[in-house]
């Protein structure tokens, strides 16, 4: 009975030290989102910051509106993205777990 136990609380430490590393790797990710094929991207972190914007030249001389239109697209792109690459990283750190199916991981 202690062996079983002690494997099991090994087994969480293993579990807990994973689940840091994948949040670290999470925080750390750069994804990218776009619009207007390409003319404007987004870099956004895994915790959703913003850390460039770039907009080509050419859609500088469109109305204010079409330029403001394709940003919140390109960030709109980009929150998908995390939000997805997000869940598939926490799907990979849970698969060894046996969860029962549809079991939500509260992140």
């Amino acid at each position: 009975m202690k062996g079983k136990i002690s494997d099991l609380m090994q087994q969480a430490q293993q579990m807990q030290a994973d689940m840091q590393k994948a949040q670290e790797e999470l925080a750390n990710a750069e994804i990218h989102g776009e619009a207007g094929a390409g003319l404007v991207t987004v870099v956004m972190t895994g915790r959703h910051d913003v850390k460039r914007v770039a907009i080509d030249d050419s859609v500088l001389g469109e109305d204010k509106e079409v330029l403001e239109d394709l940003l919140a697209a390109a960030v709109n792109d980009a929150v998908r993205k995390v939000e997805a690459h997000n869940r598939d990283k926490m799907s990979e750190v849970a698969a060894g777990l046996n969860l029962p199916a549809g079991f939500k991981m509260p992140f």
